[in-house]
């Protein structure tokens, strides 16, 4: 199975993640990686720390020669403000801080960590709280992502809703259609919802205030039978959920038209199956997202992901009260933005890639990207898909296992 790891606060010295269970002579490099990592700062309503505030990435280990070994991947994002900002602040040598944040904002990890862990200063709370951690994550979603490539799955989001402004039903991009969206100022597809949502991002920083959204993460390619319905915890639907609410300030998922059909009759509310002798099985329509009782359906993949409005204000108003002097008072200010919606997509798509990869490897096992891709394809040909379909490796496949 594959699992990961991060460490690393807001504004140490690094990040790190560890990526565990990978098939050795998987094709990866550093470029590949901060290519994705500069995609997690994309969108309009970024404060200016998405400019100054570089991903200088390094490969520590897990990879040789541009490819996987199959043991531990390790990945350091280090920190380009540290030396010049926070090593005195942030330093895990013994020490005190000159100026400790006791004023907590609503909304935020502040109040409840600084209870929980006995702190008095939320700053022991916010770094690792920070959305800065996602950057961790995205390095590894970076990888998982080139792993599932090789079985034709490719992953993307859109951003459906910024405030007020959604984007009209039907309104989905494909895979060629990624470059557009990443395009966009806020990575929306519409171009008339897009000018929308850029209004009322201009009107909240107006105000001082912030916006949360809507994303739609689309997973094209998946294989019919990931997931399980045999457990509670190995349900595909129930992992992907998990996952997705693990990101920063995401207070809701669905899965397909999930709060639509609710509303609905049982006879309006499920994807009619249709078989094609050329491609076999299929659904009609895509109400379930592409999993059905915990299990992939070998449909398109649907998830959708609420973000709420940031916590931390350009004007702080949210009342508050001081942890020291117990009085009234309005939360603190850090550096922020008047959204972070687009960026969450990217991290969205991270986190259904990364849910992916692991059930692949649950199920389809291989030490290596040829035994894999070896094992998918006795699938494949097991299900007897009339469409022919096949997964290839590396056009070099050296070290992958054959």
């Amino acid at each position: 199975m594959l699992r990961f790891l991060t460490a690393g606060e807001s504004h140490g010295r690094a990040l790190v993640v560890v990526l565990e269970g990978l098939p050795a002579g998987l094709p990866i490099t550093a470029a590949s990686i901060s290519k994705e990592l500069a995609r997690r700062r994309l969108g309009y309503g970024r404060g200016p720390r998405m400019r100054f505030e570089q991903d200088e990435l390094t490969i520590i280990g897990g990879v040789r020669h541009g490819r996987t070994l199959g043991s531990p991947v390790a990945i350091e994002i280090a920190n380009s403000e540290w030396e010049r900002k926070w090593t005195e602040e942030m330093s895990p040598e013994p020490g005190h801080t000159k100026q400790p944040l006791t004023q907590p904002r609503p909304g935020h990890a502040d109040l409840a960590g600084m209870q929980k862990y006995g702190f008095s200063d939320a700053r022991d709370v916010l770094e690792r709280a920070s959305a800065r951690e996602t950057a961790a994550r995205v390095a590894a979603g970076a990888v998982c992502k080139a792993l599932l490539a090789h079985l034709g799955v490719e992953v993307i989001s859109h951003v459906i809703q910024i405030g007020a402004a959604r984007v009209p039903a039907g309104v989905r991009p494909k895979p060629a259609d990624l470059e557009a969206v990443d395009g966009s100022p806020v990575r929306c597809f519409d171009a008339s919802t897009e000018a929308a949502m850029v209004d009322e991002i201009k009107a909240a920083a107006k105000d001082g205030d912030s916006l949360g959204g809507v994303v739609e993460v689309l997973a094209y390619g998946v294989p019919v039978g990931l997931g399980s319905h045999v457990h509670w915890d190995r349900k595909l639907d129930g992992l992907l959920a998990q996952a997705l609410m693990s990101i920063q300030a995401v207070k809701g998922v669905e899965i397909g038209e999930g709060f639509e059909v609710a509303g609905r009759r049982g006879s309006d509310a499920h994807d009619p199956i249709a078989w094609d002798p050329e491609t076999g099985y299929r659904r009609e329509s895509d109400l379930a997202g592409g999993i059905e009782g915990g299990i992939s359906t070998g449909e398109l993949l649907v998830a959708r992901v609420a973000m709420k409005p940031l916590a931390t204000l350009n004007r702080p108003v949210l009342k508050t009260v001081d942890t020291i002097t117990k009085e009234e008072t309005v939360s603190f200010k850090e550096r922020t933005d008047v959204t972070a919606v687009p960026a969450m997509g990217v991290v969205a798509e991270t986190m259904v890639s990364l849910v992916l990869a692991n059930e692949v490897l649950r199920k389809f096992g291989g030490d290596s990207l040829g035994e894999l891709l070896r094992n998918v394809n006795g699938y494949y040909e097991q299900l007897r898909i009339g469409d022919g379909r096949k997964v290839t490796g590396p056009h070099d496949t050296a070290g992958a296992g054959g």
